[in-house]
């Protein structure tokens, strides 16, 4: 039965196969489109899935590589699933095995094209989808968030609200102001398709001028520079050095607070996406 109402679901809330889009004066140097059949799990050479208890943020989730909390949906979308089950909270956090490092004198372009579920706000206390950014350094023994981090999308709590945050040099406090860090807002008025995006920019010859600016829908919504970090070696974590993606779908944390008996998991509160690509100016 279980399996029948997922393919149900799947069928209904997924878009038609969707490359990344080409861009005047760029290249698109690698993308993932969630290609495969129906039910399977991502492609693991392109990603790693976490299987964890995430406690670093006080979440109550249990990533797992259950295809309940992660699936392909055959129409090249990937549905990341919250899901509830005896009292435990259950979800999925994918982080890709290709790193890259904005190149010196080009612009950088880091995209995906999201959809959230469509349960209302009232039924999605404590979920807290994200697309963003940690630096590679962290896999090699560098701390957060000193390896630098970039939240190009996170979301709460069913809010009609867009975050773009950045985390870098030490916690408490430092330069990000942690555990808040730098961050700006955007609209969110519905939860449907929208375009995410961060461009970094290097083209500048001094690394103060350099920026990264945060768009939804190709509108700029936030801009860092490294003027105002005003440190090159915290601002070369966050701009110079290399990086990867990670997608998921936390419950419950310091930022979202924790869910409560109202909470609904399951596709309704899902976060689906069409792809991730990377760009680079010519």
């Amino acid at each position: 039965m279980f399996s029948k109402l997922f393919a149900l679901a799947l069928a209904v809330t997924s878009v038609a196969a969707e490359a990344a889009p080409n861009y005047g004066g760029y290249n698109v140097v690698w993308q993932e489109n969630f290609n495969g059949a129906a039910g399977s799990l991502v492609n693991e050479g392109n990603w790693n899935i976490l299987v964890s208890n995430q406690n670093a943020n006080n979440e109550w989730e249990h990533y797992t590589r259950s295809s309940r909390n992660h699936q392909l949906s055959g129409g090249s979308t990937l549905q990341i699933v919250p899901q509830l089950d005896n009292g435990q909270w259950t979800s999925a956090r994918l982080e890709s095995k290709y790193v890259f490092t904005p190149s010196d004198g080009r612009r950088t372009i880091i995209e995906a094209k999201i959809r959230f579920g469509g349960n209302p706000q009232a039924n999605k206390q404590g979920i807290w989808p994200a697309f963003w950014l940690l630096g590679d350094s962290i896999r090699h023994g560098t701390p957060w968030p000193q390896c630098g981090e970039i939240d190009i999308l996170e979301t709460v709590n069913g809010r009609s609200t867009g975050y773009g945050t950045i985390h870098c040099d030490v916690a408490p406090g430092g330069i990000c102001n942690e555990f808040n860090g730098i961050g700006g807002t955007t609209s969110l008025p519905d939860y449907g398709w929208h375009t995410w995006r961060i461009v970094v920019d290097r083209t500048s010859s001094s690394w103060t001028s350099e920026s990264i600016t945060w768009y939804k829908d190709g509108q700029q919504f936030m801009q860092v520079t490294g003027g105002r970090i005003n440190n090159q070696n915290v601002w070369n974590s966050l701009a110079t050095t290399p990086q990867y993606v990670i997608l998921n779908v936390a419950v419950g944390g310091d930022f979202p607070g924790a869910p409560n008996s109202s909470t609904l998991g399951g596709f309704g509160s899902d976060m689906e996406v069409a792809y991730v690509a990377h760009y680079q100016s010519t």
